[in-house]
């Protein structure tokens, strides 16, 4: 009998030739759209209908099943509540990183398995290899769209039952082969919305669930140079809408969000890029997952992300337990911000990581 695949189909291009692949394979494909946000899901900002629109015209192309099914519940208690957590307490949180732990890879895994699955598949670009009894997440060729950063609090059940058919392509084979096959999302736009809700202005958007808070903006020194709107509105390494004109101290150098003093509601702001205040030796993190089960070795040369857009950068673990791990880079590294996560890579293997907790 062939193994059954259910792919969870956004509307995107993604997820509509991995469904193809796995057609073209040998797999009986049945599509899966899920609808995670309900909240002021409106035709402005929030393009679900569309999405649901377009994963139909899909699997009517592929000629496989489709269901939609609502997490919007799973998605408020397990993701959602985190994320508004994090911005209250002044740090910048990565919600695609719990949804997919939480809605696409533990909520739609469970769905699908009571369907009947083998296996389930996203058009995720990562891949997945079995060495030794474990399984492995390995970065996707295409290097400048690899997704593993997102996916490293992924567990050894998860991974077993999970394929990412388009680990090996670059996205501009994906678009060719989604033109040649007549698919519907061939020329489809990316999203790059918050996971699940879109692209929203996203101040007017945070602010309907938290109290916004104006404050002043000053230096290390204490000298006050602006207003702010509300902490939770900034991060770490910001230079875009400050509102402070670099002229304003004899340097002319542009503005950086260098820190937030909740206690006092001051957002802390420097002069210049390399300014001492935005560059770090070391983090610490929490919130551990390691994907083998397995801590990393103290004193080994691994590589290490602090945010998605980032090189991999060269670094030591000074100390880890079962609640902290502390890393030291071989080069200082920019705006460490708290609430993001770091991501530990051996090569091409992604070992896991944590949510940062501090920069040291």
């Amino acid at each position: 009998m062939k193994k059954r695949v259910v792919v969870g189909l956004s509307g995107g291009v993604d997820s509509s030739v991995a469904a193809l692949l796995l057609k073209q394979q040998g797999y009986e494909v049945v599509g899966l759209f899920m609808k995670n946000w309900e909240d002021d899901d409106t035709d402005e900002y929030c393009s679900s209908k569309q999405d649901l629109i377009d994963a139909v015209a899909v699997a009517d192309r592929l000629g496989i099943e489709i269901e939609a099914v609502n997490f919007s519940a799973e998605y408020k208690d397990r993701v959602f509540a985190n994320f508004l957590d994090e911005y209250r307490a002044g740090r910048t949180p990565n919600p695609d990183i719990l949804c997919n732990a939480e809605i696409k890879f533990k909520a739609f895994l469970d769905h699908a398995m009571g369907l009947g699955a083998d296996l389930i598949a996203t058009g995720h670009y990562a891949q997945v290899r079995e060495k030794n009894g474990l399984f492995q997440l390995m970065k996707a060729d295409d290097g400048s769209k690899d997704q593993s950063y997102f996916l490293y609090r992924l567990n050894q059940a998860q991974l077993s039952k999970t394929l990412f058919p388009l680990g090996h392509l670059l996205k501009r084979e994906v678009r060719e082969i989604a033109r040649q096959a007549g698919l519907a999302t061939s020329e489809k736009k990316d999203s790059t919305g918050i996971c699940f809700i879109g692209e929203r202005p996203f101040r007017e958007f945070l602010n309907r669930y938290l109290p916004r808070e104006p404050g002043e903006m000053q230096t290390p020194d204490g000298k006050v140079v602006g207003q702010h709107d509300g902490l939770m509105y900034y991060t770490l390494g910001q230079r875009q809408g400050l509102k402070i004109g670099g002229s304003r101290d004899s340097n002319g150098e542009p503005w950086f969000v260098a820190g937030k003093d909740m206690q006092r509601n001051v957002l802390i702001v420097v002069q210049g890029h390399e300014h001492p205040l935005l560059l770090n030796d070391g983090l610490i993190a929490g919130q551990l997952h390691w994907i083998s089960g397995q801590q990393p070795e103290t004193h080994w040369v691994y590589a290490a992300k602090t945010r998605y857009r980032q090189p991999d950068a060269p670094c030591e673990i000074d100390r880890v337990d079962t609640t902290e791990v502390d890393v030291r880079f071989g080069q200082r590294q920019w705006a460490i911000t708290p609430g993001q996560s770091l991501v530990v890579y051996e090569s091409n293997v992604c070992l896991g990581g944590g949510i940062i907790e501090a920069a040291i």
